[in-house]
């Protein structure tokens, strides 16, 4: 019989062991992927700590997916799928289709919605079975190290400011210079945006510049919101910082009627009173990730304006150090395992 491994753990927190399994065959609308790479989110975390609903161990994480399809379940090649296409998965790892988002055509919240990692093993793995509807084509151009990360943070940012209310020339700024927030900055001057990056420290400046920002806000020396509106106000804040309480120092950055998108998650509650939202008719949201098409989009847009994310690469094997490095912000900016 033949195996493959994963990385698991067996409790909340405990550390990972590299566990050998039988190699699983897909199901109906399913697919096999030989994990080629896989992101470590900081997501992640709140799957091998137990804190997410439903979470069973031994757990499995990642969400961060590249790899080949090496086997189709019934069903999954009449969605065009062929034995050794270069696919990736990310957050959205597949919906119900049934739910009254999904009737209406926006998948990225389906109430039964399925994570990697979460509502089946992820890929920490040399091998993942996933819903064909979660599958999204790796250009040629982009390596699957690169593409992973690009699953999920690439297509968290992206998508965000399509979405958003921006226009090209419109003052943008990115909280944030961490994994989601180096790839905001690359992304927002890409689309033709004046783009502001705002970070703790003077030294990340240069950085920040390097990426592209016309403009850097040293959050520890300049009240946030006073500098943006010396810069005129932002038409839109993407909040990549997974602090409630920097997410909120920007709010009276905004232009009017300009609109605070959140994808940092912190559990603490943001200090927003309604006064400051109605005092400038200001919009604050949600933003969730993206679903398969999307992280498509993501990786084509990416390939024409050359933006990759900044990743460290470490095999399977290690993926405690992988992992530590993730939780202690030490990481430049995505830890990537790799088969």
């Amino acid at each position: 019989m033949s195996t493959y491994r994963v990385a698991q753990v067996s409790g909340p927190n405990e550390p990972f062991d590299l566990v050998e399994r039988p190699v699983p065959e897909p199901g109906p609308g399913q697919v096999r992927i030989a994990v080629q790479a896989c992101g470590v989110c900081h997501s992640d975390s709140w799957f091998v700590s137990g804190g997410a609903p439903g979470i069973i161990f031994p757990e499995v994480p990642g969400h961060e997916i590249a790899g080949q399809l090496e086997a189709l379940g019934a069903g999954a090649g009449d969605r065009g799928w062929q034995l050794g296409d270069r696919v990736a998965v990310g957050w959205f790892g597949g919906s119900c289709g049934h739910c009254r988002p999904c009737r209406e055509g926006d998948f990225i919240v389906c109430r039964n919605l399925t994570v990697p990692g979460w509502a089946y093993d992820g890929g920490f793995a040399e091998k993942v079975i996933v819903p064909a509807d979660a599958l999204a084509r790796i250009p040629d151009e982009m390596a699957a190290t690169d593409a992973g990360p690009m699953a999920c943070a690439g297509v968290t940012v992206f998508n965000g400011l399509r979405r958003s209310t921006a226009r090209p020339g419109d003052l943008v700024a990115i909280l944030g210079l961490g994994g989601l927030g180096h790839l905001g900055v690359r992304f927002a001057t890409a689309m033709g945006f004046e783009t502001v990056a705002i970070a703790r420290g003077a030294e990340k400046a240069d950085f920040a510049k390097q990426l592209g920002a016309h403009h850097y806000v040293d959050s520890t020396a300049t009240p946030v919101g006073e500098a943006l509106q010396a810069l005129g106000g932002a038409r839109v804040i993407l909040a990549t910082a997974s602090s409630s309480s920097a997410i909120t120092g920007t709010v009276d950055g905004l232009a009017p009627r300009g609109e605070l998108m959140v994808i940092g998650a912190d559990a603490t509650p943001l200090g927003v009173s309604p006064a400051q939202l109605l005092s400038g008719a200001y919009v604050l949201r949600g933003h969730p990730s993206g679903t398969a098409r999307d992280i498509e989009d993501t990786m084509n847009f990416a390939v024409l304006h050359n933006i990759r994310p900044m990743t460290e690469t470490v095999p399977l094997d290690r993926v405690d150090e992988a992992y530590q490095r993730m939780l202690s912000g030490r990481a430049r900016f995505r830890m990537v395992l790799t088969a």
